[in-house]
């Protein structure tokens, strides 16, 4: 496969402050997803619906573990278990919010590796991951743990 298209839809209902909108996909994961500025700003769990951040977030912590089992299992290192949680902070300080940093947060069970070989996969991994490169304008850092 020399390459492939996903798309993912929203609609918007409203104004910016109290409209609400929807998400949708082909995979019916995000099914009429509701999401708003409500949701998005003024719930500081993130608990009460999606939020571009969070989807955002989603699909670079699983990308990144996508990209880094392929290299490591390409190595000689397939892993037993990799866990990821992508953060994105968020600023509004300079006139519209803006993502500040994103941080990738990596906790991996990988047979026979050391630390030095792990870490070198798990930063290539980062700068090679299609999501990690398509987010290039914003600071990515990465703590990579063995356990």
């Amino acid at each position: 496969m020399a390459n492939f298209k996903r798309t993912a839809s929203a609609v918007w209902q409203g104004t910016g402050a109290e409209g609400t909108g929807s998400l949708n996909g082909p995979s019916g994961v995000l099914q009429d997803t509701p999401y708003s500025a409500q949701k998005r700003f003024q719930n500081e769990d993130g608990k009460a619906g999606t939020n571009p951040e969070e989807l955002i977030a989603a699909a670079h912590a699983g990308c990144y573990l996508m990209a880094l089992s392929f290299r490591l299992s390409g190595a000689g290192f397939p892993p037993t278990e990799l866990r990821c949680s992508a953060t994105i902070e968020m600023d509004n300080s300079g006139g519209g919010w803006a993502f500040q940093k994103i941080t990738l947060n990596l906790d991996a069970i990988i047979p026979g590796i050391d630390d030095a070989q792990f870490q070198e996969h798990a930063k290539a991994a980062k700068e090679g991951c299609p999501v990690s490169k398509a987010l290039s304008a914003v600071p990515i850092e990465l703590e990579a743990k063995l356990g």
